[in-house]
């Protein structure tokens, strides 16, 4: 009796101490700058578990033919490692990812494997929507046209 009833009392402790998953949609705006600056858009859809959390997102970057620019279609899983309680309201992440992409200038285009790595800040303004900034460097396998563009936007972010 005595083993049944400590196991159910660590059982009622591990349960206490569970934390719901939380789950984040953000919509972006941001730059593309390898190997001109142009727009990024695009959005994410996130779940975290206090400190690990994991990610789905898409982005789409538009061609500059003048500056031989390419536009650049990405689909990335990622897991971030987050501070579980902000800091005056900012919560300060770090991620890394792999995913599909599409690059294409005029006729040329390839599509093929790639990862990415990053970091950012996630700033509480009001209750549930934060403004995200985020920093990120792609390593694009096969022949494209730039091999390890980096990227940056802003976006609001809304915890459901």
């Amino acid at each position: 009796m005595t083993l049944a009833r400590s196991l159910a009392i660590a059982g009622l402790l591990l349960l206490a101490g569970v934390v719901p998953a939380r789950a984040d949609i953000t919509g972006f705006i941001g730059a593309n700058t390898t190997p001109a600056n142009r727009v990024v858009t695009g959005g994410a859809l996130s779940i975290s578990l206090l400190v690990v959390g994991f990610e789905g997102e898409y982005a789409k970057t538009t061609a500059d033919d003048v500056a031989g620019a390419p536009s650049l279609q990405t689909g990335m899983g990622n897991v971030f490692l987050q501070n579980p309680i902000p800091l005056a309201g900012i919560q300060f992440y770090a991620t890394a990812g792999a995913g599909l992409f599409r690059e294409e200038l005029g006729a040329a285009s390839t599509t093929n494997f790639g990862v990415n790595t990053g970091a950012g800040t996630k700033i509480e303004l009001i209750s549930h929507v934060k403004l995200r900034i985020d920093y990120r460097v792609f390593k694009l396998s096969g022949r494209p046209l730039n091999s390890v563009p980096k990227r940056i936007y802003v976006g609001l972010t809304l915890s459901l």
